[in-house]
């Protein structure tokens, strides 16, 4: 399931949401603000990412002024531990899904989360869905895909 870490103020936040809503693409929306990040959220976001912590964390943020932060002094678990505390650091939106993430919007590099969905739906409509184990109306049988709800399934 690809996860939508933003905020209800930011308008490249609500973009991705629209556009993932609009290619019915399904996703988990996460409000950083109201939602405590944990530590091996952020430590998912850091594996996946090409950058480290400059891809993730604004460094024009008035808390990154504020606190002089210096990421590289920082051990994980301190720079976990300090984003917990201050989540207004991220950058936003962080698309995470199983094998990457994307920071922002960027109309084509979203493109590739529509052919995540493609390549699901292709394996749904062979009999077998890669994330099966994320419906909460699974069947007994794995290799079934779910026909309770959207997540699996190929409506349109």
């Amino acid at each position: 399931m690809i996860k939508i870490y933003m905020s209800p103020s930011c308008l490249s936040c609500r973009k991705v949401k629209s556009y993932f809503i609009k290619e019915n693409i399904p996703f988990k929306e996460i409000n950083i603000l109201k939602h405590e990040i944990s530590v091996d959220e952020l430590k998912e976001m850091l594996n996946k990412s090409l950058d480290g912590t400059d891809e993730i964390i604004s460094t024009r943020s008035k808390v990154f002024k504020e606190e002089n932060v210096d990421l590289e002094s920082m051990s994980i678990q301190e720079l976990c531990s300090f984003i917990k505390e201050h989540p207004s650091i991220l950058k936003r939106p962080i698309i995470v899904d199983d094998n990457k993430i994307q920071v922002g919007y960027n109309a084509d590099e979203i493109e590739i989360f529509q052919k995540a969905k493609r390549i699901a739906n292709d394996n749904c409509k062979k009999g077998v869905c890669e994330n099966y184990e994320e419906c909460d109306h699974r069947f007994k049988e794995p290799s079934l895909p779910c026909k309770e709800c959207d997540l699996h399934s190929n409506k349109k």
